[in-house]
Protein backbone atom coordinates (compact mmCIF):
# COMPACT_ATOMS: atom_id res chain seq x y z
CA UNK A 1 0.00 0.00 0.00
CA UNK A 2 1.63 3.30 -0.61
CA UNK A 3 1.64 5.93 2.35
CA UNK A 4 -1.25 8.05 2.10
CA UNK A 5 -3.43 4.53 2.11
CA UNK A 6 -1.15 3.00 5.44
CA UNK A 7 -1.79 7.16 7.02
CA UNK A 8 -5.62 6.35 6.38
CA UNK A 9 -5.20 2.96 8.04
CA UNK A 10 -3.33 3.80 11.17
CA UNK A 11 -5.51 7.35 11.49
CA UNK A 12 -2.21 9.74 11.23
CA UNK A 13 -0.96 11.35 8.74
CA UNK A 14 0.67 10.63 5.58
CA UNK A 15 3.90 13.26 7.06
CA UNK A 16 4.22 10.74 10.16
CA UNK A 17 4.46 7.62 7.89
CA UNK A 18 6.93 9.89 5.95
CA UNK A 19 8.98 10.63 9.03
CA UNK A 20 9.66 6.98 10.29
CA UNK A 21 10.54 5.91 6.85
CA UNK A 22 13.12 8.94 6.59
CA UNK A 23 15.01 7.85 9.69
CA UNK A 24 14.93 4.32 8.64
CA UNK A 25 12.20 2.56 11.27
CA UNK A 26 10.04 1.85 8.38
CA UNK A 27 11.66 0.09 5.30
CA UNK A 28 9.25 -0.11 2.25
CA UNK A 29 10.26 -1.79 -0.55
CA UNK A 30 10.17 0.09 -4.18
CA UNK A 31 9.65 -3.07 -6.63
CA UNK A 32 7.72 -1.24 -9.10
CA UNK A 33 10.55 0.69 -10.01
CA UNK A 34 8.75 3.75 -9.95
CA UNK A 35 9.17 6.31 -7.20
CA UNK A 36 6.15 5.03 -5.36
CA UNK A 37 7.04 3.59 -2.05
CA UNK A 38 5.14 0.10 -1.20
CA UNK A 39 4.36 -0.32 2.55
CA UNK A 40 3.64 -4.29 3.47
CA UNK A 41 2.48 -5.85 6.67
CA UNK A 42 5.52 -5.97 8.05
CA UNK A 43 5.91 -2.31 7.87
CA UNK A 44 2.41 -1.80 9.18
CA UNK A 45 3.64 -3.73 12.01
CA UNK A 46 6.62 -1.75 12.96
CA UNK A 47 4.56 1.52 12.60
CA UNK A 48 1.70 0.83 14.71
CA UNK A 49 4.47 -0.79 17.46
CA UNK A 50 5.96 2.56 16.85
CA UNK A 51 2.54 4.36 17.70
CA UNK A 52 1.84 2.49 20.52
CA UNK A 53 5.09 3.21 22.04
CA UNK A 54 4.68 6.65 21.69
CA UNK A 55 1.26 6.61 23.17
CA UNK A 56 2.98 5.03 25.67
CA UNK A 57 5.71 8.15 26.05
CA UNK A 58 8.67 6.31 24.49
CA UNK A 59 10.81 8.62 22.65
CA UNK A 60 11.71 8.18 18.97
CA UNK A 61 15.49 7.11 20.38
CA UNK A 62 13.75 5.16 22.74
CA UNK A 63 11.66 3.14 19.95
CA UNK A 64 14.80 2.77 17.62
CA UNK A 65 16.97 0.96 20.41
CA UNK A 66 13.96 -1.21 20.82
CA UNK A 67 13.76 -2.07 17.24
CA UNK A 68 17.32 -2.30 16.46
CA UNK A 69 16.77 -5.30 19.84
CA UNK A 70 14.13 -6.53 17.99
CA UNK A 71 15.81 -7.31 14.37
CA UNK A 72 19.05 -8.64 16.13
CA UNK A 73 16.09 -11.50 17.35
CA UNK A 74 16.91 -10.21 20.98
CA UNK A 75 13.71 -9.23 23.31
CA UNK A 76 13.15 -5.86 23.64
CA UNK A 77 11.05 -6.16 26.52
CA UNK A 78 13.61 -6.07 29.45
CA UNK A 79 14.01 -2.55 27.79
CA UNK A 80 10.43 -1.49 27.61
CA UNK A 81 10.44 -2.35 31.36
CA UNK A 82 13.23 -0.24 32.46
CA UNK A 83 12.19 2.30 29.88
CA UNK A 84 8.75 2.69 31.14
CA UNK A 85 9.76 3.21 34.73
CA UNK A 86 12.37 5.43 33.65
CA UNK A 87 9.50 7.60 31.57
CA UNK A 88 7.34 7.03 34.73
CA UNK A 89 9.68 8.76 36.74
CA UNK A 90 9.88 12.01 34.07
CA UNK A 91 6.64 12.19 33.50
CA UNK A 92 5.93 12.79 37.28
CA UNK A 93 8.58 15.35 37.49
CA UNK A 94 7.21 17.23 34.76
CA UNK A 95 3.69 16.87 36.48
CA UNK A 96 4.85 18.35 39.22
CA UNK A 97 6.60 20.95 38.04
CA UNK A 98 3.49 21.56 35.69
CA UNK A 99 1.17 21.70 39.52
CA UNK A 100 3.92 24.25 40.65
CA UNK A 101 3.23 26.36 37.26
CA UNK A 102 -0.30 25.98 37.76
CA UNK A 103 -0.19 27.43 41.10
CA UNK A 104 2.13 30.19 40.23
CA UNK A 105 -0.26 31.24 37.15
CA UNK A 106 -3.42 30.97 39.77
CA UNK A 107 -1.43 33.88 42.26
CA UNK A 108 -1.05 35.83 39.28
CA UNK A 109 -4.07 36.01 38.21
CA UNK A 110 -5.42 36.68 41.74
CA UNK A 111 -2.26 39.29 41.90
CA UNK A 112 -3.01 40.89 38.69
CA UNK A 113 -6.81 41.01 39.08
CA UNK A 114 -7.12 44.68 40.55
CA UNK A 115 -4.16 46.22 38.31
CA UNK A 116 -4.16 48.69 36.14
CA UNK A 117 -3.48 48.26 32.66
CA UNK A 118 -0.53 50.56 32.19
CA UNK A 119 1.81 51.93 29.19
CA UNK A 120 5.51 50.04 28.45
CA UNK A 121 8.06 52.92 30.55
CA UNK A 122 11.43 52.87 30.52
CA UNK A 123 11.03 50.91 33.96
CA UNK A 124 8.73 47.80 32.64
CA UNK A 125 7.20 46.27 29.28
CA UNK A 126 4.43 44.80 31.41
CA UNK A 127 4.29 45.48 34.99
CA UNK A 128 2.07 43.02 35.88
CA UNK A 129 4.67 40.56 35.16
CA UNK A 130 7.51 42.80 36.45
CA UNK A 131 5.37 43.20 39.26
CA UNK A 132 5.27 39.72 40.00
CA UNK A 133 9.00 38.75 39.41
CA UNK A 134 9.71 41.36 41.91
CA UNK A 135 7.56 39.84 44.67
CA UNK A 136 8.36 36.07 43.85
CA UNK A 137 11.99 37.21 43.93
CA UNK A 138 11.57 38.60 47.18
CA UNK A 139 9.79 35.74 48.94
CA UNK A 140 10.19 32.99 46.65
CA UNK A 141 7.69 30.41 48.17
CA UNK A 142 5.03 33.25 46.43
Amino acid sequence: MRVKELANKLGITPETVRYYTRIGYLNPSNERGNNYRDYGPNEERYLRFILNARRLGFSVKDIGELLRHADKGHSPCPSVRSLIIERLKETEQRFQEAQELRKRMIKAIAYWADKPDLEPNGDAICHLIEGLVTTSETNPEE
